[in-house]
């Protein structure tokens, strides 16, 4: 039975660039311990909220909410030590690429011992263990060997389980998932998401995923937002994505790329009927 516990809560949330073009609009859910898929084209909004929610958009885009919390604290009141506080603490975020977000400079023990030495009081042998046991949970080999190692001697695959461990490893109630596998060949995201959806099952966490790939989502998600251009449009348990019927959704599932409908037309999505009042929130 899912924890009742309220970890994100947003009310019309609305994100604009400096010159008033809105991005996001009046954008409202919320979610517990649960797996929710936060889903929709390039430049829906989706990457947007979950840096909105971690305190991370770049400093053109202005956001304001009548209501925006994070584990029942107000994300845009936070200061920069609370900010510090919740970050890796009690939510972790994981981003699309490990290339850019390990530090080529430094070890992976390092990286990943960094939030032991900013949120626990451990000795160094203690956390040195901690790492080695979260490189075993995410399914590394060696760790021991492995924690000495440097981003560049890992395939994207290890490079993604770094940074997984990285961000679980002080047992958050709340991951933030941004497209975790997008740089992924196609047979390792598969591993890679079930390996998050293990690691989130077993810890009793909640999760947000950021995705485009409605195939995932319908499989290990239990709910689906469904954004476009800005606006929540759907929303429904992930097992009816296949039968969904808002026209934006079902042609969002329409165009899975499948052996089947080599050389059959795409459909095309019909833009005027997104404007009616059909499922919008």
């Amino acid at each position: 039975m899912p924890n009742k516990e309220t970890l994100i809560d947003i009310q019309k949330l609305n994100i604009e660039l400096d010159n008033g073009t809105r991005l996001v609009k009046d954008l409202s859910f919320n979610m517990g311990r649960e797996r929710v898929a936060l889903v929709g084209e390039s430049g829906s909004g989706k990457s947007l909220t979950a840096r909105t929610l971690m305190g991370l958009l770049p400093s053109a885009c202005i956001p304001s909410a009548e209501r925006l919390e994070l584990l029942g604290q107000p994300v845009l009141e936070l200061s920069s030590s609370q900010w510090c506080q919740l970050r890796g603490q009690d939510v972790a975020m994981v981003l699309q690429d490990p290339k850019y977000a390990l530090n080529p400079a430094r070890t992976l023990g390092m990286q990943v011992e960094e939030p032991l030495k900013l949120h626990q009081k451990m000795g160094r042998k203690e956390r040195i263990e901690k790492v080695e046991e979260m490189f075993n949970a995410v399914g590394l080999p060696n760790p021991s060997t492995l924690r000495r190692w440097y981003p560049h001697q890992l395939s994207g695959g290890m490079g993604q389980r770094v940074m997984l461990a990285m961000a679980l490893i002080n047992n958050p109630k709340l991951l933030i998932a941004d497209e975790p596998t997008s740089a992924l060949d196609h047979a390792m995201r598969d591993q890679v998401l079930e390996l998050i959806y293990n690691l989130v099952e077993e810890r009793d966490m909640g999760l947000l995923l950021i995705s485009h790939d409605l195939q995932q989502v319908a499989q290990f998600s239990e709910r689906v937002l469904v954004m476009y251009q800005g606006k929540l449009l759907d929303e429904l348990p992930a097992s009816e994505l296949a039968t969904s019927t808002h026209p934006y959704t079902q042609t969002l599932w329409s165009c899975q790329p499948h052996r089947d409908k080599r050389g059959a037309p795409l459909p095309v999505l019909d833009r005027e009927a997104l404007e009616e009042p059909h499922g919008d929130s």
